[in-house]
């Protein structure tokens, strides 16, 4: 897990330097389409990324994003209605058989179905209109850390090509940069802060909520810790209520519209006597983690998981775990 953080910029930079066909053909079929929806397919990591790529899409195209359950086709033999829009299937394996056979039923009903996996030849491409290949490599450890990077990055490169938005296409030509910045920025600090400690709250917002989501996967994952991710809008909405004092709350702030928010939060939390951590620079009672900006709102909370995917490692081995082969998990899940 280590050795796959550490190649992210490096794969990062491959997929761009590569994929430029392919996203620019995937992207000029979407706009010849003009869809009125966009529907996303994923379970596990992969479902994060589809998280964050309907921010991303909401906020730059202004176009709606759905998540659908695979069981739909799956388990209950349904097709949805899903003429005039694009449905976006991801999978690092392009294996699972309620994944695929959802992206089966919504080409069957008429949207145009891609797919962003790390296996080109999967049956999952062969279900898909378009294949994005993410060129990651074989990823070894059972916790994805570098396919999920990819995967946002190959969503985001779309995105930009599809919408023309130059500003997020630099940014994204960028990241290789930005990500290595990421990769060496150390929260250690919070290791021995979180000895007996077995739960916890991420919190986020916008694309950054994804990154929480995707944050606390990793803590149960990896640690055996019982994290739990909140948008900084809901935590107060009943949540909060099992904030007592010394309960550790991560705060996973990006360079966006939605970093006061989050910052603020987490600040009100620490100063209710939370062991509260926070990648901002705005002052208040949680403990500061550094962070990589990015210099675009949209790309910035990417660089966060990047960080925080060392700290969580760390943390694995800290507690006498190993954060390669979780206890009862394997590398590649098929569900029908």
């Amino acid at each position: 897990m280590r050795r796959e953080i550490d190649e992210i910029p490096g794969i990062v930079a491959n997929f761009l330097d590569k994929s430029g066909p392919v996203l620019d053909a995937t992207a000029a079929a979407l706009r010849s389409r003009d869809p009125a929806l966009v529907a996303t397919v994923a379970r596990g990591s992969s479902d994060h990324v589809c998280a964050y790529l309907k921010y991303a899409i909401e906020l730059t195209l202004g176009l709606p994003v759905a998540s659908i359950g695979p069981s739909i086709a799956s388990i209950y033999g349904k097709d949805l209605k899903l003429a005039n829009s694009v449905a976006i299937a991801i999978s690092q394996s392009g294996k699972s058989p309620d994944i695929v056979g959802m992206a089966e039923s919504a080409r069957r009903s008429g949207a145009i179905s891609i797919a962003i996996t790390n296996t080109a030849s999967s049956p999952l491409a062969s279900a898909s209109d378009f294949t994005i290949d993410l060129h990651a490599g074989v990823e070894q450890s059972v916790a994805a850390t570098k396919t999920f990077v990819a995967s946002v990055v190959a969503g985001l490169a779309l995105i930009a090509r599809w919408s023309g938005d130059a500003g997020l296409l630099a940014a994204i030509n960028d990241l290789p940069d930005a990500l290595a910045k990421a990769v060496a920025c150390d929260w250690s600090p919070m290791i021995a802060a979180l000895d007996g400690h077995n739960a916890l709250y991420v919190l986020g917002r916008g694309p950054g909520f994804a990154i929480a989501n995707e944050a606390a996967l990793k803590f149960k994952e990896t640690c055996n810790i019982q994290a739990e991710s909140y948008s900084a809008a809901e935590v107060m909405h009943g949540p909060v209520a099992i904030v007592i004092p010394g309960y550790p709350v991560l705060g996973l702030a990006a360079r966006d519209a939605a970093e006061a928010s989050v910052a603020d939060m987490t600040h009100k939390l620490a100063g209710q006597g939370a062991l509260a951590f926070l990648t901002s620079d705005r002052s208040g009672a949680a403990t500061p983690l550094p962070f990589a900006a990015t210099g675009h709102p949209i790309t910035d909370p990417l660089a966060l998981i990047v960080s925080f995917y060392g700290l969580v490692e760390a943390l694995s081995r800290h507690r006498g775990f190993n954060p390669d082969l979780p206890v009862a998990l394997k590398k590649i899940t098929e569900t029908v």
